[in-house]
């Protein structure tokens, strides 16, 4: 019985001695980051390519190239072409303010003339260039097509004209409207002075260059306008843009003057709108070189759709 009590008493105590040999560990051991909590610490968050390339190097705004073009522009030529030459230069300024454009109009001829001399940057010419001015250095830049219409005075009936009836009337042989159907009135043929773009075209386009029977030849294709639109019996042509309420345009072996019929080709009587250069487009100024670029844009082929131009695609 005494031996049993000595073996519980023995086993008590080295019960009690492994409980205090658990519990004296070291302070510093037992203080630690539990496993279970260092699991729960959230890593930095990766900062984006992006955002740490923003910080440490800021983006540089781009340089307008508009602010970097100034200086001038200088053209001459065309009357037929005044439309379009004021409506693109007053676009071209808003969008370049450093750059001035300044346009004179003085005729098809002498606009070839003055490029070709150095007086203009560009010469405009409502005619396709000759063999001539091409080979001393004039390069035929198209940038529209113009139709030309036969602008006749309101009270004038006759609707339709053939090409030969054209002729005729432009040549004199057809000397009254009553011979077309019309009635029974003098024609009076009005047209453009010599060296004039769409004289030119006109008279080049029906073969009869040098054989119109002209009782005025003007200035201006507004002149042409005003004349016709004032002149009982009158007839003329005039560049298709300027063509207003004040006259009534012909149909042409049954095809109106328009633009749709212009560019299908279906009417007959059309003209290139040329801005001449002595060189090619690559070898003039900066300033020139960014106005061909401006009107091969949709912006700049807009501004020539809305004064009644075809595009040159």
């Amino acid at each position: 019985m005494k031996k049993k009590k000595l073996v519980a008493l023995i086993c008590t105590a080295v019960m009690i001695l492994t409980g205090l040999v658990g519990c004296s560990q070291p302070v510093e051991e037992s203080s630690a980051i539990p496993v279970e909590d260092t699991a729960t610490q959230s890593e930095p968050e990766p900062v984006a390519v992006e955002e740490l390339a923003v910080a440490e190097e800021p983006q540089e705004e781009p340089q307008d190239a508009a602010a970097e073009l100034s200086g001038t522009i200088t053209m001459s030529g065309s009357t037929s072409m005044e439309n379009m030459a004021n409506a693109v230069a007053e676009t071209f300024m808003a969008k370049y303010p450093g750059v001035t454009v300044t346009a004179e109009f003085t005729g098809s001829s002498a606009g070839i003339e003055a490029v070709l001399a150095g007086s203009v940057d560009i010469g405009n010419s409502s005619r396709a260039l000759t063999e001539d001015e091409k080979a001393v250095g004039a390069v035929e830049n198209i940038v529209a097509i113009d139709g030309i219409a036969v602008a006749v005075d309101p009270a004038n009936t006759v609707a339709d004209l053939s090409k030969d009836d054209l002729i005729g009337l432009f040549t004199g042989t057809v000397a009254n409207w009553s011979e077309l159907g019309g009635a029974d009135a003098p024609v009076v043929v009005v047209g453009r002075e010599a060296g004039s773009g769409t004289r030119g075209a006109f008279e080049e386009l029906l073969e009869i260059e040098d054989v119109c029977n002209y009782a005025s030849e003007l200035d201006s294709t507004g002149a042409v306008v005003a004349r016709v639109a004032s002149t009982p019996g009158a007839i003329g042509y005039v560049s298709l843009d300027a063509v207003d309420d004040s006259i009534r345009t012909m149909a042409l072996e049954g095809v109106e003057a328009t633009v749709d019929n212009v560019k299908a080709g279906t009417y007959f009587l059309s003209r290139p709108f040329v801005m001449a250069t002595v060189g090619e487009i690559s070898g003039q100024s900066e300033n020139v070189q960014a106005l061909f670029a401006y009107l091969a844009s949709e912006e700049g082929m807009d501004v020539i759709r809305t004064v009644g131009l075809i595009t040159v695609d």
